[in-house]
């Protein structure tokens, strides 16, 4: 496997953070979360720059972040869920790194957000509604972008980030392909 980083992309709940810690461990890479990345930058919760920059605002904080940190090798990037929707970053992660989609049915997505309170996207009256409405647009984006898709259903961070490098490290694995 060589130094290019890994860029685990997939909505919200999908455990990008968590597997991509593990997958991080297992290689001995640097794991960086993008979001996290963005609110020591700016010193205030995600919820915040959506309040007063607006989900345009945030975007644009989102992209700048993740060119900088595609400019680093080796490392493995937890991106946001929505870092997909900007072309450029797609370009961007797809140039610098091989980039893995951790696809996580509705009902997965739902029961693993359902009392998290952090997400602005999903402070609506139907959480679930908007879980739909938000998969339905970005998962033919995450489809685009990714080299590798992983489900990511009941299976432990652990087992998920064995998936990843098995399949990373399979020849032949191409844009798409689903890992076993």
């Amino acid at each position: 496997m060589d130094d290019r980083n890994i860029f685990l992309v997939g909505m919200m709940g999908a455990g990008k953070t968590t597997v991509g810690k593990a997958l991080a461990r297992r290689l001995g890479r640097q794991f960086i979360d993008c979001d996290r990345e963005i609110v020591e930058r700016t010193g205030v919760p995600i919820a915040t720059i959506f309040e007063i920059e607006g989900e345009e605002g945030f975007r644009r904080r989102e992209t700048h972040v993740l060119a900088e940190l595609a400019a680093r090798r080796g490392t493995v990037v937890a991106t946001g869920g929505g870092a997909v929707l900007a072309a450029e970053n797609r370009r961007t992660m797809r140039a610098s790194g091989t980039v893995v989609y951790l696809r996580v049915s509705l009902d997965h997505l739902h029961e693993r957000t359902r009392r998290d309170t952090a997400r602005p996207l999903l402070a609506t009256g139907d959480r679930r509604a908007t879980l739909e409405s938000l998969l339905e647009k970005r998962h033919p984006l995450y489809q685009e972008a990714a080299d590798l898709v992983v489900d990511s259903g009941a299976q432990s961070p652990g087992t998920l980030a064995q998936r990843v490098i098995d399949a990373l490290n399979r020849d032949g694995a191409s844009p798409g392909e689903k890992a076993p």
